[in-house]
């Protein structure tokens, strides 16, 4: 697990907060706009969820998720931390919307 300092992100800016890699690898970060994202593996895959701005609490809700990617594992090194960031960072970057259901 790698632990990176507090630091102030320019609006085209990302950062990987924290990584554990292998089987279960996961972490969560930030992009300069201000919003955050964690990722995880799950039935094989690489899931990644992007949270709005500025959330309420400490563990976001799904409410909160703004927009959301999957990446098949097959290119993805889970034991080497930097091909476990290049494919959160491009998850990131291409990342959808996720649809709101009307209350």
């Amino acid at each position: 697990m790698t632990l990176f300092a507090d630091r102030e992100l320019g609006s085209q800016e990302f950062a990987i907060e924290d990584i554990s890699t292998g089987v279960h690898a996961s972490g969560f970060g930030q992009v300069g706009d201000g919003r955050t994202f964690s990722f995880r593996i799950e039935r094989q895959q690489l899931v990644v969820e992007v949270y709005r701005p500025r959330l309420s609490g400490p563990v976001p809700l799904p409410e909160d998720v703004v927009a959301a990617a999957t990446r098949k594992l097959t290119d993805i090194d889970l034991s080497d931390e930097r091909s476990v960031s290049a494919a959160v960072r491009d998850a990131v970057s291409a990342a959808s919307p996720v649809p709101r259901q009307a209350r």
